[in-house]
């Protein structure tokens, strides 16, 4: 089944297993994309989904700023969120409220090249607080980090959809509300599979 807002208002989660990210040719799929979670029977889940721009890409191919998504099976890492906008979230993940010193270095050239940093920051980065609701919650992928290759992509991370968005720079973004839903149902140890099936 697929899942509806209303189920999500009404507070019922999914426990999952891996999670994937599937393409189907179906209407009612933003992008032709969603997550699936892998059960089978009543508690199966869809949460349709967008990737980036230019589409798949192996993880071993990926490249800054090319605007795919990196095929593959990544660790869910970290939470972040703003609680100015969607108050406290409780996860098994790591969760860190958003500020607007947050940021994410994107530049190949430095040192800190894919991880978390506090601005100001003198190399290239993103800024984490945004003013569309993108970042109102997002999930680190465990990609390019163990350790981060210079020029392999960052800031591959499960996001919210912006509002007039039918793609991504390279990240899987899906509805705020489906992913408030996700946040509280993912395992200790959770993954997401990247890949056409």
């Amino acid at each position: 089944m697929t899942v509806t807002l209303a189920e999500i208002d009404k507070g019922i989660f999914y426990v999952m297993a891996d999670w994937k990210v599937v393409y189907k040719e179906d209407a009612e799929l933003i992008g032709k994309y969603y997550i699936d979670n892998g059960v089978k029977g009543k508690n199966h889940l869809r949460v349709p989904a967008i990737i980036g721009k230019n589409g798949l890409v192996s993880g071993e191919k990926k490249i800054e700023g090319d605007m795919r998504t990196p095929t593959g099976r990544w660790a869910l890492r970290h939470l972040y969120y703003r609680l100015d906008r969607v108050g406290s979230i409780q996860s098994r993940l790591p969760t860190t409220p958003l500020t607007k010193n947050c940021g994410w270095c994107d530049d190949p050239k430095s040192l800190e090249y894919n991880s978390h940093v506090v601005l100001p920051f003198a190399a290239r980065h993103e800024k984490l607080w945004r003013t569309d609701a993108a970042y109102d919650l997002l999930i680190v992928l465990g990609y390019n980090d163990d350790p981060a290759i210079s020029g392999r992509g960052s800031a591959i991370f499960l996001h919210c959809i912006a509002d007039g968005k039918n793609y991504t720079a390279g990240c899987v973004a899906v509805k705020r509300e489906c992913l408030l839903a996700l946040s509280q149902s993912i395992e200790v140890g959770q993954h997401i599979i990247i890949g056409q099936e």
